[in-house]
C-alpha cells in the first residue's frame, strides 16, 4: 500500500540503508585513485590493471537482475545486510592481497556486494515514502552515496601514502562489515502496521516471465538505454582511468589529479538534488535533461580528444570533469523512468534491469580502454589516451542512438494511454516528430 507521508521512521531507515550505499561507492571507486599504486603492487600494465574494474563492474551487471528478485523474494533488508558483509569481506581481502589472482577474487567479491545495495536502497525509499518524493529521495541518496566517492579522492590518496594499502583497506572493510548487523538490527522492509509483501516465485519459468515482461516495457527499454549512456564517462574515469590520464597524459601531481577527479563527485553533489526537485515537479523535463547532457559532452570529448599530442590546459580539464559529473544524476532518471513505467510488483526486477545498462557500458569501455592503451603507448601517453578514450566515446555514441530511438517509442506508448483517457505518469504533447503508433519491441 503506497504511505501518504514520510514518517520519522522513514527517514531513519533510509539513512541506516544509505550509509550501506555510501560504503559501496567507496569500495567501488577506490581503484580510482589506487590504480597507479595497484599496478606496482601487483606488478601488472594498463591491460591486467583494467581487468580490475571490469571483473568488478561485470559482476555488479551480471547481479542486477538476480539481486532485482532477491529483493522481491526475501526483502531488501535481508539482501542489504548480505551486502555490507561481502564488502567488508571482498574489501579485506584486497587488503592484504600481494598475488594478482587473489586481487581480482578480492574485486570479485567486491563487485558481488555492491550489486546489492542500490535496488535495495531504491525498493525501501519506494515502501516507505509517497510517490511524489520518490524522485527527491532518491536523487538525496544519490548525493549522499557521492560522499563514499569523494572519499575516494584526496582523502584515499592521502591515506594510502600514509598509513598505507594495507591498514586503509583492512580498517574500511572491517568497518563495512560491522556495519552489517546496524542494518540487521535497524532495517525494516514496510512501515509499521503495512502487510509483508507477497513471496513471488522462484520457480525459473516464473523469474524468466517476470525479467522478459519487464525488459519488454518501453520505459524499461529506455531506462536501460539512458543508464548505459549517461554512467560511461563518470563511472569510467571514476572508477580506473582518470588519474592514470592527469598523472601520465597531462602531468599533473597524484594530489592535483586527485582534486580535479573530486569534481566528479562535487558535480553529482550539486547536480543530485538539483536534477531530483525539477523532475519531482516536472517529470515531463527528464528526458531534455538527459540529451542536454549527452551532447554537451560529446561537444567536450571532441575538444579533449582534438587537442594536439593530446595536452590539455588546466581551465579545460577542470569544465570537462565537472560537465561529466552531472552524467551520474541525469541515470538516476533511468530508475524514475523503471519506476514509473512498471507495476509494483516488478518494479525491483525493472529497476534491476535498467542498472545494468551503465555498468555493461563501462565494461567494455574500460577494458577496452586498457587494452589500446597497450596498443598505443609507443606514441605517447598523450596520444595514446586520446586513442584509447575514442571507446568511451563510442560507447556514448552507441547508448545515445538508442536512447533516441526508445524515447521516441515510449512517448508513442504514453501519448496514446493518454488520448484513450488512462492515467499516465507524464503529461506529454503530441510533436511533429512523434509515432502515433509504437513500434513492436526489438533489441
Amino acid at each position: 500500500m503506497p504511505v501518504a507521508r514520510a514518517t520519522r521512521h522513514a527517514w531513519v531507515v533510509w539513512a541506516t540503508a544509505v550509509v550501506v550505499y555510501l560504503f559501496a561507492v567507496f569500495h567501488r571507486s577506490s581503484l580510482g585513485v589506487a590504480g597507479l599504486a595497484a599496478g606496482e603492487r601487483f606488478g601488472v600494465g594498463p591491460a591486467a590493471l583494467s581487468t580490475f574494474t571490469v571483473l568488478q563492474v561485470a559482476v555488479y551487471a551480471a547481479m542486477q537482475v538476480p539481486t532485482g528478485l532477491l529483493v522481491d523474494r526475501f526483502g531488501p533488508r535481508r539482501v542489504l545486510t548480505v551486502a555490507a558483509l561481502l564488502m567488508g569481506l571482498g574489501q579485506t581481502l584486497f587488503a592484504v592481497a600481494e598475488s594478482y589472482p587473489l586481487g581480482l577474487l578480492a574485486r570479485a567479491v567486491l563487485g558481488l556486494g555492491d550489486a546489492m545495495t542500490w535496488v535495495s536502497v531504491l525498493r525501501l525509499i519506494a515502501a516507505h515514502f509517497p510517490a511524489r518524493r520518490y524522485a527527491v529521495v532518491m536523487s538525496l541518496s544519490a548525493m549522499l552515496g557521492a560522499a563514499g566517492n569523494l572519499a575516494a579522492t584526496v582523502p584515499l590518496t592521502a591515506a594510502l601514502h600514509e598509513p598505507g594499502w594495507t591498514v586503509t583497506f583492512l580498517a574500511v572493510g572491517l568497518a563495512t562489515a560491522v556495519y552489517g548487523l546496524v542494518v540487521a538490527v535497524r532495517l525494516r522492509d514496510v512501515p509499521a502496521g503495512s502487510p509483508a509483501p507477497v513471496a513471488e516465485s522462484t520457480q525459473p519459468t516464473a523469474v524468466l516471465r517476470k525479467v522478459v515482461g519487464a525488459w519488454q516495457v518501453p520505459g524499461t527499454r529506455l531506462g536501460f538505454w539512458v543508464h548505459f549512456s549517461t554512467m560511461v564517462a563518470p563511472t569510467t574515469l571514476g572508477l580506473l582511468w582518470g588519474v592514470p590520464y592527469l598523472v601520465q597524459a597531462q602531468g599533473l601531481s597524484a594530489e592535483a589529479a586527485g582534486s580535479v577527479l573530486s569534481l566528479l563527485v562535487l558535480g553529482a553533489l550539486v547536480g543530485s538534488p538539483l536534477l531530483g526537485a525539477a523532475i519531482g515537479r516536472r517529470p515531463e523535463l527528464r528526458m531534455p535533461l538527459v540529451a542536454a547532457y549527452l551532447v554537451t559532452s560529446a561537444v567536450v570529448w571532441a575538444l579533449l580528444l582534438a587537442l594536439p599530442g593530446g595536452q590539455a590546459p588546466l581551465w579545460l580539464l577542470v569544465l570537462a570533469f565537472a560537465l561529466f559529473a552531472f552524467g551520474g544524476p541525469a541515470s538516476s532518471v533511468a530508475f524514475a523512468l523503471a519506476k514509473d513505467y512498471n507495476p509494483v510488483r516488478t518494479v525491483s526486477t525493472a529497476t534491476g534491469v535498467v542498472n545494468v545498462g551503465g555498468f555493461v557500458a563501462t565494461t567494455i569501455a574500460a577494458l577496452a580502454v586498457g587494452v589500446l592503451l597497450g596498443l598505443a603507448e609507443p606514441l605517447g601517453s598523450g596520444p595514446a589516451f586520446q586513442i584509447a578514450f575514442l571507446a568511451v566515446v563510442a560507447v556514448q555514441l552507441v547508448g545515445t542512438w538508442r536512447t533516441a530511438t526508445w524515447w521516441r517509442r515510449a512517448r508513442a506508448v504514453v501519448l496514446l494511454a493518454a488520448e484513450r483517457g488512462e492515467q499516465v505518469p507524464v503529461q506529454l504533447r503530441r510533436r511533429r516528430w512523434d509515432d502515433p503508433v509504437p513500434q513492436p519491441a526489438v533489441a
